[in-house]
C-alpha cells in the first residue's frame, strides 16, 4: 500500500497562492501564505508539509519555500482554470468580478480538463466573433 497524498482542493489553493506570492516576492514564507489565505500558520505548516512530502514544494525548517517544477506545473494548471472561468463569467455572462472570482475558486477544483478545454475553445470563438462585431453567442 502506498502513502500517496492526493492534491486536494485545499492543497491546490496553497499551490496557487505560493505561485502568486513567488511572482511578487523572491522568498515565500509560511507567514506570507497565512496572511494571504487568512488562515493560521499551523494550517499552512501542515499543508506545506504534505506538499513537501509529495514533491511539490521544497521547504527548509524556518526558511522560505519554493515550488518544485512539478509543483509549479500543478499550480499553473489551477491558476489557468481560475483565469478562464473568471473571464467566461465576467466577459460572457456579465457576472460581477468578485462573485466570478469566488465562483471560480470553487469550480476550478472540480471541473474536468475536457470541460476547460471546451470552455477555452468556446471563449476563443466568442472573442473572435465579438471583435468582428457579433452580438450573440
Amino acid at each position: 500500500m502506498t502513502n500517496k497524498i492526493t492534491v486536494t482542493p485545499s492543497l491546490q489553493d496553497y499551490l496557487e497562492t505560493i505561485l502568486n506570492l513567488s511572482e511578487y516576492n523572491k522568498k515565500v514564507r509560511i507567514t506570507d501564505i497565512a496572511t494571504e489565505l487568512n488562515v493560521a500558520k499551523s494550517s499552512v505548516h501542515q499543508a506545506v508539509t504534505q506538499l513537501d512530502k509529495i514533491g511539490l514544494v521544497v521547504h527548509e525548517r524556518y526558511g522560505p519555500l519554493e515550488l518544485t517544477e512539478k509543483g509549479r506545473r500543478e499550480a499553473l494548471k489551477v491558476r489557468d482554470k481560475h483565469e478562464i472561468l473568471v473571464k467566461f463569467f465576467t466577459e460572457v455572462l456579465g457576472v460581477d468580478s468578485e462573485i466570478a472570482h469566488n465562483d471560480a475558486c470553487l469550480i476550478e477544483h472540480v471541473i474536468s480538463q475536457e470541460t476547460i478545454d471546451k470552455l477555452i475553445e468556446f471563449f476563443e470563438k466568442y472573442v473572435k466573433k465579438q471583435s468582428k462585431g457579433g452580438n450573440s453567442i
